[in-house]
């Protein structure tokens, strides 16, 4: 299924393809938006694997929405996911396909004649795997070696590790999905927010901000 429509700042572009296993999730969704300055920004994308179990994180018990966890929380919805091995946003286990799609992306935009796109990672671990996929940071970069600063030994973010809520353990300093669940937490004790990368085709930035830390 593929739409389009207007937003204040240009065309939007989104396609779901759909399945016939859990009509609830797509197999992909994409959505892509014109900026002001003339470039293709990446809004969201996603894979859902509809053999896996569903986590209700983007909806409370009484059906409204929490907008993947970033307007309200589903505390339970995420207990559970978090258990499963889910980041922070996931209603479902993904299908490991983002890095052939973000290639196959690139050669959409080569073609449109458009060298960069850009996104705005709405988690810590996304930010990771666009570093991973090679990135750039338009703003943010020095916000994310200073959690990771925060989240070494004798860092104040490890530190706030204290188990006051399930995740907050002390462990969740040692993985990328563990951090990004105590970050969704409000650990850092300010927004996440105003983080921009872009790609540029054809090349890797070779940016590591969490040198060493398993996902």
């Amino acid at each position: 299924m593929v739409h389009s429509g207007h937003s204040e700042d240009g065309m939007v572009w989104a396609m779901r393809l759909l399945n016939d296993i859990d009509p609830r999730d797509p197999l992909m969704e994409i959505e892509l938006a014109d900026t002001p300055f003339n470039r293709i920004a990446v809004n969201w994308v996603a894979m859902n694997d509809p053999h896996s179990p569903r986590f209700d994180i983007d909806k409370m018990p009484n059906g409204s929405s929490t907008l993947r966890g970033t307007a309200q929380r589903n505390i339970p919805a995420e207990i559970a996911a978090m258990n499963a091995g889910l980041a922070p946003g996931q209603v479902r286990k993904g299908l490991r396909h983002l890095q052939r799609l973000l290639q196959d992306l690139e050669q959409v935009f080569a073609a449109m004649h458009q060298y960069e796109f850009d996104v705005e990672p709405l988690f810590y671990h996304a930010a990771i795997l666009f570093e991973r996929y090679g990135f750039y940071y338009a703003r943010g970069e020095k916000f994310m070696h200073r959690i990771h600063q925060g989240f070494a030994p004798n860092g104040a973010l490890r530190a706030r590790l204290d188990g006051s809520t399930p995740f907050r353990l002390p462990q969740m300093a040692n993985t990328i999905r563990g951090r990004s669940w105590a970050i969704h937490d409000g650990i850092l004790n300010e927004p996440w927010d105003g983080i921009k990368m872009y790609k540029r085709l054809g090349e890797h930035a070779g940016i590591n901000t969490a040198p060493g830390i398993a996902w």
